[in-house]
């Protein structure tokens, strides 16, 4: 699995999460400065393994 910074086209930066198949994962949502966007993924990968599967069904 992999994190991909890109710019869309309105020229702000996002991140998706990328399984090894190449199937994408999660989408974010746009930041102004790649920076921010670096921050989120380093969120969330700090966060992702101690966060609660809530089963809503």
């Amino acid at each position: 699995m992999k994190f991909e910074i890109y710019k869309d086209k309105a020229g702000e930066f996002r991140f998706r999460i990328v399984a090894t198949n190449g199937n994408v994962l999660a989408s974010s949502e746009g930041y102004s400065a790649k920076p921010s966007a670096q921050g989120a993924i380093d969120r969330i990968k700090a966060d992702a393994a101690g966060a609660a599967v809530v089963d809503n069904s």
